[in-house]
């Protein structure tokens, strides 16, 4: 079975500094021209990092053939972490989540610590310059531990970090999860963490009826283990007022990236027809996955 996706051309990239690499931060460089000395720093960190031992894919691979460079782009909440973790433990390549990366920031009580609490707490958009620094430094110790190929969800989310991490590496493919606004709403106020192991649940069931009273849209909670249960905490930013700011903003910062990747024959439309029982199966047909998953659910 073809790949129902296509790519839009593959560049090579070098991995040493040649004159391609100069050309490259030349295009960062004007891409920057309107930035601070340190957030090009981080830019030429996170060129750096994403660069190391990358190849250029070919026209008609398969997935499983090569390291795979692939983004996440959806709403707030419409399951970006579920699919990226599971494609992750697929296909042996870093889930790298900028979210969780914000997190993490935060809980290490390092110097953005109380920046960020701020722009969490107001549902705002992270600085350009913030997100090349965390990303970078996670790019660079995953290769010290060996790690190649990345998922990445939640980077790039505006049209300059999408042409910066053009000037980067090539990005394979870009996922757009896709799913209606009010199951996003239900969803992100469902969403609890487990304070002690960090598994993520949902415990709201949704279940959307047409006007007749027929079933459109159906979503089981997804509910933690007894011993998660009583541990069950709520994001700080997961109330009404937050979610509906950031999916304003995602509405109005992000999905201009989502044509930018269209244009360029990168972008696979996927619309969740329902929670993970439903949807997994056609995600993975949709990435022509489903051999692989196959044969790993029978070595099982």
């Amino acid at each position: 079975m073809a790949p129902l996706y296509r790519f839009a051309g593959a560049r090579a990239a070098a991995t040493t500094f040649s004159s391609s690499m100069f050309c490259r931060y030349a295009l960062l460089k004007a891409f920057s021209s309107s930035s601070s000395s340190s957030s090009l720093k981080s830019e030429v960190d996170l060129k750096s990092s994403m660069l190391s031992g990358s190849s250029a894919p070919s026209r008609g691979d398969r997935p499983t053939d090569r390291n795979v460079k692939w983004v996440f782009l959806g709403c707030p909440g419409v399951g970006k972490g579920t699919y990226a973790s599971r494609l992750s433990s697929l296909l042996g390549v870093p889930h790298i989540a900028t979210g969780d990366l914000v997190r993490e920031e935060l809980s290490s009580s390092g110097p953005l610590a109380s920046q960020l609490a701020e722009i969490v707490r107001q549902g705002k958009l992270v600085s350009d310059e913030i997100i090349f620094d965390l990303l970078s430094k996670r790019l660079k110790a995953g290769e010290a531990k060996g790690e190649s190929g990345f998922l990445l969800d939640g980077f790039p989310r505006t049209i300059r970090q999408a042409e910066i991490m053009e000037g980067v590496t090539d990005i394979d493919l870009v996922i757009n999860l896709k799913l209606r606004e009010e199951a996003l709403l239900a969803k992100c106020l469902g969403r609890r963490i487990c304070s002690e192991c960090g598994g993520n649940y949902n415990v709201s069931c949704i279940d959307i009826k047409d006007k007749e009273g027929r079933p459109e849209l159906y979503m089981a909670p997804l509910l933690p283990p007894p011993n998660c249960a009583s541990k069950l905490i709520t994001r700080s930013d997961d109330t009404e007022e937050v979610v509906k700011e950031r999916l304003r903003i995602y509405k109005e910062t992000t999905q201009p990236v989502e044509e930018y990747y269209r244009r360029r024959g990168k972008l696979l439309e996927f619309e969740l027809p329902g929670g993970i029982p439903e949807s997994w199966p056609k995600l993975l047909r949709a990435l022509n996955l489903e051999d692989l998953n196959h044969k790993q659910s029978a070595a099982a």
